[in-house]
């Protein structure tokens, strides 16, 4: 969808701005282009640290409440990721190196929300006397709670029990552009390409010998970790068009939106439709 004010939306599933080819925003002069130092030339944003919200429904069922070798249960259910987005404006009025007056907006949806990620059934010996209380955590990639404790039951009342939770995870993501032409009509066209790396999830499930409140005084604990959202799990998307659809040679701008498209930081300036063009010939 096309529109003629405002800026350029290309849906991805959910993703902060960061400077084309840095991590920050780029404040080269606004004749001068930015390039990554890396293996390719193309001009690209990137973020290390883009929050990715995840909605995560997990299934427990006890099957084995003995003393020795402990409570066994299986875990198991899904992840849906939020999603995320990659802004585009093009813009023939300039005023200063970042600001401008109108643009062309377009949609473009890659990535939808609630992509899933399937948790599968994994065995959990609890290793805590026969009959313990169960909690789960969830934590990211680091071991920081991304939740609270959560009570789930005790080994004997075991027959399944359903949990579902909100929480954030983060990922590295980047785009990477490529201009096609510079034609004034139908306008300029460029593309490009992105991926996302999960830093992971996990959930912690705690076995406790008595039910005192979270932080209370406790005989036994026993942790056992199983993963949800694996690190380094990546994503990439296909190749996708953009129509500027602003004259021959607007300023290009882009940056990273959430799955609503609503912008996560300032755009950063990727050059002039020609130089780009001329550069990467």
């Amino acid at each position: 969808m096309c529109t003629g004010t405002g800026k350029t939306a290309a849906l991805l599933a959910m993703f902060f701005l960061a400077g084309a080819c840095t991590d920050g925003s780029s404040n080269a002069p606004i004749t001068s282009p930015s390039f990554a130092a890396s293996s390719s030339s193309l001009p690209h944003i990137n973020n290390t640290t883009l929050p990715i919200p995840v909605a995560i429904s997990a299934d427990f069922s006890a099957y084995d409440c003995s003393n020795n070798p402990g409570p066994q249960i299986t875990f198991s259910g899904g992840s849906f990721l939020g999603g995320y987005g990659v802004e585009m404006t093009f813009t023939n009025n300039m005023i200063g190196t970042h600001t401008f007056t109108d643009g062309h907006t377009v949609d473009l949806t890659v990535m939808p929300a609630n992509q899933q990620i399937v948790i599968p059934k994994q065995p959990v010996l609890g290793g805590t006397g026969g009959n313990p209380f169960i909690w789960v955590q969830f934590v990211g990639a680091n071991g920081a709670a991304l939740s609270d404790e959560i009570f789930v039951g005790r080994c004997v009342q075991g027959a399944g029990w359903h949990v579902t939770q909100s929480a954030v995870t983060t990922a590295s993501a980047s785009a990477t552009f490529t201009v096609e032409s510079c034609t004034n009509s139908p306008g300029p066209n460029i593309s490009f390409t992105s991926g996302v790396t999960m830093a992971g999830m996990s959930a912690r499930i705690i076995f406790r010998n008595n039910d005192n409140p979270v932080g209370g005084p406790h005989n036994a604990d026993v942790t056992r970790t199983v993963t949800l959202i694996p690190a380094g799990l990546s994503l990439t998307f296909p190749k996708q068009p953009v129509l500027g659809g602003v004259g021959g040679n607007p300023w290009i701008f882009a940056g990273f939106t959430d799955a609503h498209g609503t912008a996560l930081g300032e755009p950063t300036l990727l050059g002039r439709c020609e130089q780009l063009s001329r550069v990467l010939s």
